[in-house]
This record gives C-alpha cells, sequence and structure tokens, in this order.
C-alpha cells in the first residue's frame, strides 16, 4: 500500500472534503505510533522512489551527511542512503518508528524528534523530507524552511514531497484519519528562494513516482 497525495481525486474518490480541520494535523505522530509495525508492513522495501534519490545523490560529496526528516522505519529510503555511503541521521516523533530503524539499520544515527522543533546545531550535506513534509499543516509547512536553512551545509540538497496544488486534505490508514497539506508551487519557490535554495528539479505528479509531486533543491557552494 502507498499512501499518495491526490489532493482531489483520492478525496473525492473517498468521497471526503478538501478542506478539513486542520485538527487532524495533531492525530498524525499518535498515528503512525501505533501503526508502525502494520505501516513498516505495508511500506515495503519497493523502491519506487529510485530515480529521486539518485538525483539527490548525485548532488552530494562524497561520505554525505544526510537528516532525514520523517524516516519512518528507515526502509526503503534511510536503508538505500546508507547502502550508498550516506551517514544517515533519521529522524521520526514517533518512537516506534525509530526503534525499528535502530534494530535494522544500526549504522545510522536515530533520533526520537520532532522535526518542527529540530534544532540539532549542526548542518548536513543532505536533508530529505520524503512522504513526511507533507503531514505538516501549512503554517508548520512555512516556518519548516528556517528549519532547512539551520541544518544545511554550503551546497548542500534538499529534497521533499509535497501536493500538487495549495489545500489540505484528509484521507485515512487502517480506519484513522490521515491528515496532509500543501502550499501552492509559488510559495514553495518564494520560500526556498528567501531561505538561499536553489529549485534543482520540481515535478508535478510524477508518473514513474507514484504520482508524487516533488521538489529538488540546492543551496548555494
Amino acid at each position: 500500500m502507498k499512501l499518495r497525495w491526490r489532493l482531489t481525486a483520492i478525496a473525492a474518490a473517498l468521497g471526503q472534503s478538501t478542506s478539513p480541520s486542520t485538527q487532524y494535523a495533531g492525530t498524525v505522530i499518535d498515528l503512525y505510533q501505533r501503526h508502525a509495525v502494520a505501516w513498516s508492513r505495508d511500506r515495503g522495501d519497493d523502491l519506487i522512489e529510485k530515480a529521486w534519490l539518485d538525483r539527490f545523490l548525485a548532488l552530494l560529496p562524497q561520505d554525505p551527511t544526510v537528516l532525514d526528516l520523517g524516516c519512518g522505519c528507515g526502509v526503503p529510503i534511510a536503508r538505500y542512503l546508507i547502502e550508498h555511503r550516506c551517514r544517515v541521521t533519521g529522524v521520526d516523533a514517533a518512537s516506534a518508528m525509530i526503534a525499528m530503524c535502530a534494530e535494522g539499520s544500526p549504522e545510522g544515527e536515530w533520533l526520537v524528534a520532532d522535526m518542527r522543533t529540530l534544532a540539532l546545531d549542526r548542518t548536513f550535506d543532505g536533508i530529505i523530507a520524503w512522504d513526511s513534509f507533507f503531514h505538516l499543516s501549512q503554517a508548520d509547512q512555512r516556518r519548516m524552511f528556517a528549519i532547512f536553512s539551520q541544518h544545511a551545509a554550503s551546497g548542500a540538497a534538499l529534497m521533499f514531497t509535497s501536493g500538487p496544488s495549495a489545500g489540505e486534505v484528509v484521507g485515512s490508514y487502517r480506519g484513522d484519519p490521515l491528515y496532509h497539506a500543501s502550499l501552492d508551487s509559488a510559495e514553495y519557490r518564494a520560500l526556498l528562494a528567501d531561505h538561499g535554495f536553489d529549485v534543482v528539479t520540481h515535478v508535478v505528479e510524477d508518473p514513474d513516482c507514484g504520482m508524487r509531486t516533488i521538489w529538488l533543491a540546492q543551496t548555494a557552494a
């Protein structure tokens, strides 16, 4: 099972509103904590993201440090990065997810923390927030760009997934509401520019990556 953001199409198919209350944004961490084992099983190790991860890796130096925000259970994305000589620091607010990361990839650094308040006092060659950033409210997403900037080394690559257009949608996972939100492309571009990132590649609803909307950006070297 692959959870995707399809702002209008999925909501319509499920008979759900595309303007839900942001109250559901506060339930995301608890959902992943309770369903961590099921999520790991459902997510599996199918690496549909490989082409994008390779683009991300191509922007990094040798033996790079990578900050994986909302790393989940660490499979398959963090594992792939580690296999490609990245020194990964994975962050997730669900302790059950981090426990699986530590068990499956002990060579990584795994931290139970909320990305919205992260302050590690160090920088990374790459930052990724794949299928995690879009669980934040629009206001929290705006504030995240300062956190990205604070943790970005010179020339750092940043990759995240968003929605294809501005709005909110509540899907469901194992019977629980699962919140997603997005800004519009113009605002993401402005936020990236304001925080020192240049857009390298941006694709809306990539048909080769599960219809994800993907941003790849980089700071100046």
